[in-house]
């Protein structure tokens, strides 16, 4: 019996990609999938290979920047299937740019679908979920959120889905629904977007390395199991063999205090204290100290 035996799952862009992956995978861990995309086409090849492959999926293709059509795609699970257990949320657009050649129109069109998309998504299912009392979100967010040149546009994007994990798992703590984010890498369209562009303005590009997307698909099928309880608000990291949990935005201790301060107080504070203190931009590593592993496991740090 597969670890999503007997539940419903709803996984947006599912018709290729890292979203394809999912899907399959869910599918053959049990699960009754709805495969979503924009393109009705993609949906339901993708679904049509799940099938053939012993799985059971429907496609539903639906615009998920339309709060409508958000509803009617979670619904068609319901109404399908008598439940929704899991939502991924992992359609997205990708764009690259430096901040000087900021687009407005693709910073529009990433926001509806990377962040209102996902926020549709998840308002229309989370409603079904806590009525159940069971449940699991998962978020696709990005590394780029920490800070990574030419992704500003797509990184706050991603940041607001990862704040989503973080506020929306303090609303739902208690309710036996669980929201989390993976931040995957794969070798994807979006790869292939990286390749281009960072070739065009002459940067190292790494993407040819980049994992199958097939190797983010275990992480998503066990955050959305019952294997996963107790797991909410986090973020993991899947690349070439490492799993990593993100840290949350925190503030840094010890803080400086004055009942009062002035400008050149402040000045003063960072010359003194705060300077030394300050956190580089970027996908940083920062360790937690000696954790022991269970036997089997083992740490590349």
């Amino acid at each position: 019996m597969g670890m999503l035996e007997g539940k419903a799952v709803v996984i947006t862009g599912s018709g290729r990609g890292i979203g394809a992956a999912c899907a399959m995978g869910a599918a053959l861990q049990g699960a009754s999938v709805v495969v979503n995309d924009v393109e009705a086409d993609v949906a339901e090849a993708s679904a049509e290979a799940i099938r053939a492959a012993g799985g059971k999926a429907i496609a539903c293709p639906a615009d998920i920047t339309d709060w409508q059509e958000a509803g009617r795609l979670i619904e068609t699970c319901t109404q399908t299937y008598g439940r929704i257990d899991g939502l991924v949320n992992n359609a997205g657009l990708f764009h690259m740019n430096k901040a000087w050649d900021f687009d407005p129109d693709a910073a529009r069109a990433l926001i509806e679908v990377n962040v209102l998309g996902a926020m549709h998504c998840a308002g229309r299912a989370v409603k079904a979920m806590v009525a159940q009392g069971s449940g699991s979100i998962v978020n696709v967010v990005s590394g780029a959120h920490m800070g990574i040149d030419s992704l500003g546009i797509y990184g706050a994007s991603k940041g607001a889905v990862a704040s989503m994990v973080y506020c929306w798992a303090v609303d739902l703590a208690g309710t036996g629904v669980r929201i989390n984010g993976l931040s995957p890498f794969g070798n994807t369209r979006m790869a292939e977007h990286t390749s281009a562009y960072r070739r065009s303005i002459g940067a190292v590009d790494r993407s040819s390395k980049f994992q199958p997307a097939e190797a983010n698909s275990p992480l998503v099928e066990y955050l959305l199991s019952d294997r996963a309880e107790g797991v909410n608000g986090q973020i993991v990291r899947i690349d070439s063999g490492e799993i990593q949990l993100y840290t949350h935005p925190a503030l840094l201790v010890p803080p400086l205090y004055r009942e009062s301060w002035t400008a050149a107080e402040i000045a003063d504070a960072f010359d003194a204290d705060l300077r030394a203190r300050l956190v580089p931009c970027g996908v940083l590593g920062m360790e937690q100290g000696p954790v022991p592993l269970k036997s089997g496991f083992w740490s590349r740090s």
